[in-house]
């Protein structure tokens, strides 16, 4: 089957731009775009057993039906929010210029139904946070921090707003995973004609330096105009001071390592190096 770019949408404000960086992948890569919605019907009511308390014969009888008609009314009602948010999505694509975008509502939990999709997926779109996330500046959804753990496709995590990125840096630390990056990055219709950037957190040492010549090397010999850098420091820090003071406008990471860099995504502090970066961040597997 073909593989899809795959956008998940909610009623968060990072729908838009969820939208827009999931079309610009899908006509850059030529690849049929989808729209998936998922409905997630649990109920947040307590637990049947911990409404015995102090009701009297019957009325906790009322209570629990008048409950699950509650829940019925609210699973229609989340049912007709996703389809207009879906339609919305398809007639925002189509502008794009996304021939004929496919829309899905399911039922489910995100993390799961991704999963389960997730053979069909080229390349994942969702946003920062979802729509039940805390809105503070600082907070990334639990649910978004599952998706990275548990998704084996590339997966791209957006901002509010969508900039056509111009200027690519990978976070490279000569692994496996990074140099299968940085080959998909020089040979990726994604990135043509995008300014590519390789960082290596750590000392100057020889090995690095010939580390970083590979990665330079192999973007140049695809074409691409590549520059980058040795920088000694905090391995979160030490990327954000250079994305600002080059300008770039998205971030590619290897969700696998062996260096610093692989405990941002698969240790304790994955959630604050995504929850700090202002542009996209692209994370491979």
């Amino acid at each position: 089957m073909t593989e899809h770019v795959l956008a998940a949408i909610d009623g968060s404000q990072y729908a838009e731009s969820v939208c827009d960086y999931a079309a610009w992948a899908s006509l850059a890569l030529n690849a049929p775009l989808s729209f998936v919605h998922v409905v997630d019907n649990h109920s947040d009511v307590p637990a049947e057993q911990n409404l015995s308390g102090n009701l009297r014969f019957g009325a906790r009888e009322r209570l629990m039906k008048e409950l699950s008609e509650l829940d019925e009314q609210r699973a229609k009602v989340n049912r007709e929010q996703g389809k207009l948010m879906l339609e919305a999505a398809k007639a925002r694509a189509v502008e794009d210029g996304v021939a004929d975008p496919i829309i899905r509502q399911l039922n489910g939990t995100l993390v799961e139904t991704l999963v389960e999709l997730e053979k069909d997926i080229r390349l994942l779109v969702v946003g920062k946070r979802g729509e039940t996330a805390h809105h503070a500046s600082g907070h990334l959804g639990s649910n978004l921090e599952r998706v990275v753990r548990e998704m084996h496709r590339p997966m791209l995590m957006v901002p509010k707003a969508f900039k056509q990125p111009e200027k690519v840096l990978i976070a490279f630390d000569g692994s496996k995973t990074a140099r299968k990056g940085v080959e998909m990055l020089a040979r990726s219709p994604l990135f043509t004609g995008a300014e590519c950037h390789v960082l290596i957190v750590g000392a100057e040492t020889a090995e690095h330096r010939s580390e970083l010549d590979w990665a330079l090397t192999t973007l140049r010999d695809a074409g691409h105009q590549a520059e980058g850098a040795i920088r000694s420091g905090e391995v979160g820090d030490t990327l954000q001071a250079y994305e600002q003071e080059h300008a770039i406008d998205l971030l590619v990471m290897g969700a696998y390592g062996h260096s610093r860099i692989r405990h941002l995504l698969v240790g304790s502090t994955t959630t604050a190096m995504l929850r700090g970066s202002r542009i996209p961040v692209l994370i491979l597997r």
